[in-house]
């Protein structure tokens, strides 16, 4: 395919360069992002009267023919074009003739690229919102499901306070709620329109930016023109996101890996998000979660290689910046990947109460309370810390837990203590009376719950 660049040139491009060159076989993703955009352009040059109705209408059916034809199948992508913008331009001129090169007026392929990456990632981007907020869909559910099942919560992976399952799920519900508003807040600040910017200077035709920008559903225009075709923080911006996406996943992904395991056996995952072993036949490996775990590296790595594509290059474009799509696009579909599993695989996870129940019973995670204790019958909180401190290495001692002791031996550490104590040392008292705002208590994750409940409206 000849280069509609190739006029200055007098040697064709070596074919071990023009293959380096060309970014054909990742950005035909964008091959409707690139026509979408096309056809409005040349609308636009239409109602300026840069071309005429006519023209427009026969660029516009061109144009449409290409994309169906490419939706269908019936048109393969020429892995010889330089890229997608090259395809389909040339593609137009084959079947509508020299009307085809009239579209380019007014435009650059550095605005053109700049345009069809922000449609294609907004696009992206409200894909991920959606799989986000069905994921805390999954996890408010089965928190609601649960509100009882006391388990031990933990601090540095010891046994910390007794709380229930529900609370510890909706604090995943929290954080993928930030994760929303995170991509909503870069979905605001991306969503401006680039094209007109042409190279870097503007045009000297008589355009309409903002008719463009406001057909395809943008805010406005970038007002800079050299900013317009070199700006790529939306990039930075939604790859940090994503990349804070994966941490959660992968936190609730470890936790998980934790919970499945024999020395846990908190929950058990369904048999559609396991796998097996080729020589131990007992085994059920949550390979799903250590899959999110894992990919989280690469989508880190993702973010780093377009800050350090971006990093050192001067205004305006510069084709380093040919590097942003390659880590967009496999940042953005790995975290649809991940998500798209782990959906399922919460929805399908099996709470074992009895277990997380019977682990609460051990660790003293009780032992603040009956500190609590002795702070509300006038004790100052130092004082009753370390006389805790003291009962609970006199239990490890004996191998007895708190409600175990006598109230004679716990008398023996302060005539406070009365028979009223053991009442207040349950789980199920220790978890009900936890009444601040936010806490692990009954009435609270209730009212977390309606709190992602009219998130999700």
């Amino acid at each position: 395919m000849d280069k509609m660049w190739a006029g200055r040139f007098e040697k064709a491009l070596d074919k071990q360069a023009d293959d380096f060159n060309s970014s054909i076989h990742f950005d035909k993703k964008m091959y409707k992002e690139d026509i979408k955009g096309s056809i409005e352009h040349a609308l636009m040059l239409s109602s300026v009267g840069i071309i005429t109705k006519e023209e427009y209408l026969q660029i516009a059916d061109g144009l449409n023919s290409i994309l169906d034809d490419l939706n269908s199948g019936a048109l393969a992508f020429d892995e010889n074009a330089e890229d997608i913008h090259m395809f389909n331009e040339a593609e137009l001129t084959k079947r509508i003739g020299d009307t085809g090169k009239k579209l380019h007026t007014a435009r650059s392929r550095n605005d053109q690229v700049a345009l069809d990456l922000r449609l294609y990632m907004r696009n992206q981007t409200n894909d991920i919102i959606a799989l986000l907020k069905e994921l805390i869909k999954v996890t408010r559910d089965k928190a609601e499901e649960n509100q009882n099942a006391i388990m031990p919560g933990y601090t540095h992976l010891q046994r910390a306070q007794p709380v229930t399952f529900a609370h510890h799920l909706l604090a995943y519900c929290m954080m993928l709620m930030r994760d929303v508003t995170r991509l909503e807040d870069a979905l605001t600040r991306m969503n401006y329109s680039p094209l007109g910017s042409c190279a870097l200077a503007g045009t000297t035709y008589p355009t309409d930016r903002d008719m463009v920008a406001k057909n395809l559903g943008f805010d406005g225009v970038c007002m800079n023109s050299i900013d317009g075709v070199s700006d790529r923080d939306y990039c930075i911006e939604l790859e940090s996101a994503f990349s804070t996406i994966m941490m959660h996943l992968s936190r609730f992904s470890e936790e998980i890996i934790l919970w499945s395991s024999w020395e846990f056996k908190f929950v058990e995952l369904d048999d559609s998000y396991t796998t097996g072993s080729s020589i131990m036949p007992q085994k059920k490996n949550p390979d799903m979660a250590e899959l999110v775990r894992g990919k989280t590296g690469r989508v880190y790595g993702d973010l780093m290689a377009t800050l350090t594509m971006l990093k050192g290059i001067p205004l305006a474009y510069n084709k380093d910046m040919q590097e942003d799509k390659e880590a967009i696009f496999d940042a953005t579909e790995t975290v649809i990947k991940c998500l798209g599993v782990f959906i399922p695989m919460i929805k399908t996870m099996t709470p074992i109460k009895e277990n997380m129940y019977q682990a609460a019973g051990k660790g003293f995670i009780n032992a603040t309370d009956l500190a609590d204790y002795l702070t509300k019958k006038g004790m100052p909180f130092r004082s009753a810390y370390k006389i805790v401190g003291t009962i609970v290495g006199e239990c490890i001692k004996k191998n007895i837990t708190l409600d175990q002791m006598t109230l004679e031996e716990y008398k023996a550490h302060s005539e406070i203590f009365e028979n009223d104590l053991y009442g207040e040392i349950s789980l199920e008292t220790c978890v009900a009376k936890r009444i601040s705002k936010g806490s692990t208590g009954y009435a609270s994750v209730k009212e977390q719950l309606e709190y992602v409940t009219e998130f999700l409206k």
